[in-house]
This record gives C-alpha cells, sequence and structure tokens, in this order.
C-alpha cells in the first residue's frame, strides 16, 4: 500500500485536529444513520441481545479494519458499515429467516475477499477521470452542505449559533473551526439540557453466534443485492474520497481486509462494512490537518472510538442518537464544506471536462434511486457516459481507396 510521505517531524499538537475529525465522523455515523440498524433488527425480530451482538460486531469490526488499514498505509482510510445494506435489510429482513440473512452475509463477504484478492476493483477506479471522480464526491456531499444550512428552518437558534461560530472561527483561528463548534454546540445542548445522560449505564456487550443458514431465496435476494449496493454505493465513493483528496493507497487490501471482517463478523450480526464515503472526507480533507501526512491519525481515532462504543453496545450508540438531528446534520455539513469547495474546484479546473464534471456533479446531487441501485452509482455512470460523449476519441472512417483505370495504372 503506497502512502504520503511524512514532511514534518511528529508533535503530539497534530494530534487534536485529526482526533476530534475522527470524533466528529463517528458521531455523524452513529447519530445519523445507525438507526436504520436498529430498524432493520426490529423488522427481524431480534430481541435486545441480538441487537447488542449487531452493534458489538459491526462497531468492533469497523474500529480493527480502521485501525488496521491506516497503520499499514499511513493514510486515513475510515472504514463504516453498509448505509445503503443496512436501509435495503430493513425491507429485506421481514421476508428472510435471520439464519439465512446470517449466510448471506457470508456470502457477499467472500466475494469482497475474492474481489479485493483479484485486483480487478483497483484497475475500474483507475480509469476514473479526476474531474468526474471529483464531481461525483461533490455532488454525494452537497446534500449535507446544504443539511448544515437546512437546520435554521427547525432549530434556528442552534444551527444558527453552530454557523455563525464557524464563521468566526474560520476568519480568526481557521485550524480550531471544526473542533470550536464541536465543543460549543455539546456546551450549549448540555446548558439547555437537551442531552440526557441521567440514565447512562456502561454495560458491556455480549456477542451472540448465530448458525447460518443457506437457501438460493437468500443468495439472490439478500446476498446478491447486498453485494452490489455496498460495491456501488460505498466502495467506488469510498476511494474516490481518497483519490479526491490526494491519497493513493491501493483499493484491493482495503477491499479484501473489509470482506475478510465482515466473513468473520457475520455470525454475529454483522451484515457489511467497509470504506467509508461521507464519514470519511471529514478525515481525508483540510479540516482534519494541514499536512496530510498527519491525517492517518483520524483514521486510528476513529477506530479507537468505535471500538469504545463496540464494547459498550447499544448504551454509547444511544447515546448519539439522543443528539438532535440539527446539531448532527449541521455539523457535518460545517465538516464537510471544505471538501465540497475543493471537490467543485477539483471538478471545474479542466475546461475542456468541465461540462462532463458538471453533469457528474448534478447526476449525483440529484440522488437517482433506480432498479434499486443508489444515487452514487448512477452519477457516476451519467457523468461517464457524459465524459465518453463529450471528449472521447471517435474513430474516423478512412477514405476508400479510388481504383484508377487500367489504362492509367503504373507500368
Amino acid at each position: 500500500m503506497s502512502s504520503v510521505p511524512s514532511s514534518s517531524p511528529f508533535r503530539w499538537r497534530d494530534v487534536a485536529h485529526p482526533v476530534v475529525a475522527g470524533l466528529i465522523s463517528v458521531i455523524v455515523n452513529y447519530g445519523g444513520t445507525f438507526i436504520l440498524v436498529f430498524q432493520a433488527a426490529r423488522v427481524a425480530g431480534l430481541g435486545p441481545e441480538l441487537t447488542a451482538s449487531w452493534v458489538w460486531s459491526v462497531s468492533i469490526g469497523v474500529g480493527v479494519t480502521g485501525i488496521v488499514l491506516s497503520c499499514l498505509s499511513r493514510e486515513p482510510v475510515i472504514t463504516a458499515w453498509s448505509t445503503p445494506a443496512a436501509a435495503f435489510l430493513v425491507t429485506a429482513l421481514a421476508s428472510t429467516p435471520y439464519a439465512e440473512a446470517v449466510g448471506a452475509y457470508l456470502v457477499s463477504a467472500a466475494a469482497f475477499v475474492l474481489l479485493g484478492l483479484s485486483g480487478w476493483f483497483e484497475r475500474v477506479i483507475r480509469l476514473i477521470p479526476p474531474g468526474v471522480a471529483a464531481g461525483l464526491l461533490a455532488g454525494i456531499l452537497l446534500p449535507f452542505g446544504i443539511g448544515a444550512f437546512g437546520g435554521m428552518s427547525l432549530d434556528p437558534l442552534l444551527a444558527g449559533l453552530l454557523i455563525l461560530a464557524y464563521v468566526g472561527f474560520k476568519r480568526f483561528s481557521a485550524r480550531y473551526a471544526v473542533v470550536g463548534i464541536l465543543v460549543l454546540g455539546l456546551a450549549f445542548l448540555l446548558l439547555q439540557q437537551r442531552v440526557d445522560l441521567g440514565g447512562l449505564s456502561l454495560t458491556l456487550a455480549r456477542p451472540v453466534f448465530t448458525m447460518p443458514a443457506f437457501s438460493l431465496n437468500a443468495l439472490l435476494s439478500v446476498a446478491l443485492p447486498l453485494f452490489l449496493i455496498t460495491l456501488t454505493g460505498q466502495y467506488m465513493p469510498g476511494m474516490l474520497v481518497l483519490r479526491n483528496d490526494g491519497f493513493r493507497c491501493s483499493a484491493n487490501p482495503i477491499v479484501a481486509l473489509t470482506g475478510f471482517g465482515s466473513l468473520l463478523m457475520a455470525p454475529f450480526g454483522s451484515h457489511a462494512f467497509n470504506i467509508a464515503a461521507i464519514t470519511a472526507a471529514i478525515c481525508t480533507g483540510r479540516e482534519a490537518h494541514e499536512d496530510p501526512s498527519k491525517r492517518w491519525i483520524a483514521g486510528i481515532a476513529a477506530g479507537v472510538f468505535y471500538i469504545l462504543v463496540g464494547v459498550f453496545g447499544v448504551t454509547l450508540a444511544a447515546v448519539f442518537m439522543t443528539f438532535p438531528s440539527t446539531f448532527i446534520t449541521t455539523l457535518a455539513g460545517l465538516a464537510l464544506l471544505g471538501t465540497i469547495a475543493g471537490s467543485l474546484a477539483a471538478a471545474m479546473a479542466e475546461p475542456r471536462t468541465r461540462e462532463a464534471s458538471l453533469i457528474t456533479f448534478l447526476a449525483a446531487a440529484a440522488n437517482i434511486q433506480l432498479l434499486g441501485v443508489g444515487g452514487a452509482f448512477w452519477g457516476l455512470v451519467i457523468g461517464l457516459a457524459a465524459h465518453a460523449l463529450l471528449n472521447g476519441r471517435w474513430p474516423r472512417r478512412q477514405p476508400a481507396a479510388v481504383a484508377l483505370p487500367a489504362d492509367r495504372r503504373a507500368v
């Protein structure tokens, strides 16, 4: 795995910003999308023990793989559970026995291990033009940027405070902007008594092993969609996030290791984990650290926080989910503003490919849902088609040779 070489000696003050970036990414993940896991567990009829085991397995798996990959590559490789897959399972588990679903998790994970070992995924990533990749990332992140200001309609005091504080920090101390709004926002919520920590009790989660079962129905209705949704909705945009911020670690070990981790954790409830996309952008951009060679610390920090949540199961996940939705959306949007701006600038930088990049950006931002596949995939397909039509080289037909009369041919 390639890495960004360190350009300056390590200093303890270099730790603060990446650690906060890692913490924010974890808060956004648990506070923003983890509710889908609880919804899927409820639909499947899982009890508290199996639900806690699901939380344990996916959190520990995400944390360990993120730490290992970040250490090996010295790049901020942020892993996460597959959010689109969790959304898919909310409906799929209603008609699939849980043991068969676990068997489908195993089949999907094994497919990712084989894909990573084959090396094909890395080859596909390299074929995507930089402008299209930047436009895709900007389109994926745009709703989060809009959400940062959309909270003004729901909770104007909280959202307005965070936005004004962010602008103020950016003006006078840009390095501490994200750190500042996180601390200020938490203090504000505690003063308003909007975060109830009174009933908090840390109890260790206990993993519960489920013997997998296999059926053709679960293979076709769960394993195959789970593989395709995670591949197109998580791995592809996740790798493009890393590429957009200048990191060049190979996709192959990332796919293989996260697939292997999912394989190990599937019998305990983990549906799938993979490289992150949205929350990864919080840790890969300049907000995490001015020096790219220091941003890998954010991957370590995020992994540690995930493991802590996993050890205590549903308890800490429930705490993250008690944060007001406006706080989560505004915090995530403001933390991603720098990445959105950089992606747009990169997408529009080259005049020759600007229109194809713009089409990619708009298609991804539209979040097209078609044939059960999410907007990131369709944004990429439309962008690549536009790039090929607008900038591709078309074969030119050679003029046919004109036959001369016999009496005019050279003798």
